[in-house]
């Protein structure tokens, strides 16, 4: 049996980060996995499933909200600061580490899309972390950029980003757009079909809204991950990839594991960015079950 409970998190600036604590029925102090969503993701965005996976193992999981998305408070809703994420994350981590059912010396970190990329970072520069998986992570956000969004459209994104800046300096809002829309007419930052049914799928009321701020979108093009991905050993990384990513790109995610020194393992699925959570889900969930074992339960 699995127990599920509500929790809050204190961060900085008085913000408080929701989340859902999972217990196994398992006696003693238990590993424990902290887990996080993508770029504009909440948890209902298909984590449940894989946490209580986890739990079902044996393992103390904790599952969040970023800030200004889900259950969790702050003021500017769908604003995403990549580094302001890391830092909400690591005081995740020392929650979860003072838990009376988990045992400190046994914490591994799941972080899938843009919290892969997040993931990276964590795992390069936060020791208490035992083990680390990378699902479909971002590696780059300048390259992705640049496979995403035409030459041709590309000065006019610049434009709104300067126009943004300038507006917020006059007192203005940070300027908005969706984060999903197939209408080119609408700005967005994901138009494929898989992405808008991934993010659009039917959630409870209030959770979760289609729009982001502009700066988000000029943040992620700016974050550069894959750059910790050396830096991460001696910690054990598992980098789970699919074939035909085509948001945060399979062959950028490979070259970086060929830059990831070891203990690591590469796990390649076929299917595209959101399969992980779909059709691929039982091989997504036994490769990282499997890591999280080797490393957690019974580590050399």
């Amino acid at each position: 049996m699995v127990s599920k409970t509500d929790v809050r998190i204190p961060a900085e600036g008085g913000v408080e980060l929701g989340a859902w604590l999972f217990l196994p029925d398992t006696a003693g102090a238990c590993p424990a996995i902290t887990m996080a969503h993508g770029f504009a993701g909440t948890k209902e965005h298909g984590l449940e499933r894989m946490a209580r996976a986890f739990a079902a193992a044996g393992f103390v999981v904790l599952v969040h909200d970023h800030r200004n998305f889900g259950t969790s408070g702050g003021d500017l809703r769908g604003d995403i600061d990549p580094w302001r994420q890391i830092a909400d994350w690591r005081r995740a981590i020392s929650w979860l580490e003072a838990r009376p059912e988990v045992d400190p010396a046994r914490l591994g970190l799941w972080g899938s899309s843009y919290a892969g990329g997040h993931a990276i970072v964590l795992g390069a520069t936060d020791r208490r972390l035992r083990c680390i998986v990378a699902q479909v992570p971002t590696i780059s956000g300048h390259e992705q950029g640049l496979r995403r969004v035409s030459p041709d459209a590309a000065p006019a994104l610049e434009q709104a980003f300067d126009e943004d800046e300038r507006a917020q300096l006059r007192g203005e809002p940070p300027r908005r757009q969706a984060v999903v829309s197939a209408d080119p007419a609408v700005p967005a930052a994901y138009r494929s079909r898989d992405a808008v049914e991934f993010y659009q799928q039917p959630l409870p009321a209030g959770l979760w809204e289609n729009e982001i701020t502009l700066r988000s979108t000029r943040a992620a093009r700016m974050y550069e991950p894959g750059r910790w991905i050396a830096r991460v050993s001696p910690t054990p990384l598992l980098l789970v990839v699919a074939r035909d990513d085509r948001l945060t790109v399979a062959d950028l995610a490979l070259a970086a594991y060929e830059r990831a020194l070891q203990p690591k393992r590469l796990t390649l699925l076929p299917g595209g960015h959101f399969d992980p959570y779909l059709a691929q889900f039982p091989q997504a969930e036994a490769a990282a079950t499997g890591w999280f074992r080797e490393h957690l339960l019974d580590p050399a």
